[in-house]
């Protein structure tokens, strides 16, 4: 059953990652600390995401927003450290409730057409903040979420600029998971079990991200919020 449970959960959320730009890590990572310790659950959706990011980013690396990228990579470093730290220092538990208080929060805002102007500091921001989730609970993606749907940005640099971004992110997410918090050879097989699947969804989401209207992506992108936002406070107070 739990390996039904995470050829589902891998193959949904590569779709999603392939047609959005965030789903894997907002989609997968709650699903896989059912099934995984933290640590493998996390370190499992890095390798992934890596995976996906280096497959997709040579597609559509013309989108890309250079001057935002760099601000987000730059803005990430010390969110890095931050993060690896709360891994190991606070318990999980505490963290899923904040994140998930601060996602509902802003989702609500921005389904009220809250709009928040795009501008150097915040890049640096909110590069800071998706690098501290990365690290600790390997969630990068909804500061970068949350920030670009309160701009005017489109689905196509939205969806490049994330993609670049997490190609540095994870590594470096992944390099400092494995100094620090260590790893083990499940983590090593279950992602090497999961690339076949990880393609099918590839495959999959690259069609529907032809398809997908702005205001379709718009409505995806306030469920996966309110999802993870639900789904982490239901599992910080259980």
């Amino acid at each position: 059953m739990e390996t039904i449970f995470f050829v589902l959960i891998i193959f949904i959320a590569s779709v999603l990652q392939t047609s959005t730009g965030f789903g894997f890590s907002i989609l997968a990572t709650p699903f896989l600390l059912l099934i995984f310790q933290p640590m493998e659950a996390i370190q499992i959706n890095l390798v992934l995401s890596l995976v996906i990011s280096c497959a997709l980013i040579i597609k559509i690396q013309k989108d890309l927003d250079i001057g935002i990228l760099k601000r987000f990579i730059i803005g990430s470093l010390p969110g890095l450290l931050l993060g690896i730290y709360i891994f190991l220092a606070i318990q999980i538990n505490s963290l899923k409730l904040a994140v998930s208080i601060i996602i509902l929060l802003l989702t609500v805002l921005l389904m009220c057409k809250w709009r928040l102007r795009q501008s150097n500091k915040r890049d640096l921001i909110v590069g800071g903040l998706s690098g501290t989730l990365t690290t600790s609970i390997g969630m990068p993606g909804p500061p970068l979420l949350l920030y670009f749907s309160g701009t005017d940005t489109t689905k196509e640099t939205l969806r490049a600029t994330t993609l670049g971004y997490y190609l540095f992110i994870y590594s470096a997410s992944l390099a400092v998971q494995v100094l620090f918090a260590s790893t083990n050879q499940t983590v090593w097989l279950s992602s090497l079990l999961a690339l076949p699947i990880v393609a099918a969804g590839l495959i999959t989401g690259q069609l529907m991200f032809k398809k997908m209207s702005a205001g379709f992506f718009r409505l995806l992108t306030y469920i996966l919020l309110l999802f993870t936002g639900i789904y982490l406070l239901l599992e910080s107070i259980a």
